[in-house]
């Protein structure tokens, strides 16, 4: 690999009602925004990495990029920007300095920063890794981005279960690492399954496609 190695932590400003609404709509506000401040930190906190990559995080709406140097200073903050998810995260591959790119979320609450040295060190020997969530997503994208960056996001069909299967689709004919399986908490049956340790136990690199 050449280039620095990125991890984005993509997040939104963690208001109250603005956060988490199909959780929300299972256990109410209050409860879905507080799991997700303590999700959003958890993750922020287990991902420094000790200097192995440059650490960003990706904040929307883009009026809050400057708050967020107030509860994630080690961060560089940076805006997704407009439209839907796959739009966002095809800038932020494009736009970031030479270098493998790691994209991770906050709503999947275990992952820690073991799984991303795996996604990188994936990257030396494949064009794209996944971390596959329990539900057809994925809580980890990363390419190598080079020599160019495919177009893994195009015509996604994001918060279902065919969102790992359609990014899988626009990578055919490139080499593909697994992690593990993690539940990525988006509503409440997700966060009883979470609750319970169900695909919490970090395992490594699972599998090459």
């Amino acid at each position: 690999m050449t280039g620095a190695r990125h991890l984005v932590v993509y997040a939104k400003a963690p208001r109250m009602g603005r956060v988490k609404r199909r959780l929300a709509a299972d256990v109410g506000v209050a409860t879905a925004w507080s799991f997700y401040r303590a999700s959003l930190f958890k993750v922020l906190a287990g991902l420094h990495g000790g200097g192995r990559w440059q650490r960003w995080l990706a904040v929307t709406p883009d009026a809050a990029t400057e708050d967020c140097r107030r509860w994630a200073r080690a961060w560089c903050p940076l805006p997704q920007g407009s439209g839907d998810l796959g739009a966002r995260m095809a800038r932020t591959m494009q736009d970031l300095p030479p270098g493998p790119a790691v994209i991770v979320g906050s709503d999947a609450p275990d992952v820690h920063a073991d799984h991303i040295a795996h996604a990188f060190d994936a990257l030396g020997r494949h064009d794209a890794v996944f971390g596959p969530a329990d539900d057809g997503g994925y809580w980890l994208v990363g390419l190598r981005r080079r020599p160019r960056v495919p177009p893994a996001f195009r015509g996604v069909r994001w918060s279902t279960d065919h969102a790992l299967a359609d990014t899988l689709a626009n990578l055919d004919g490139l080499s593909v690492a697994m992690l593990e399986t993690l539940v990525d908490v988006d509503d409440g049956a997700a966060l009883d399954r979470w609750r319970t340790g169900e695909g919490r136990q970090f395992t490594g690199v699972g599998r090459e496609m």
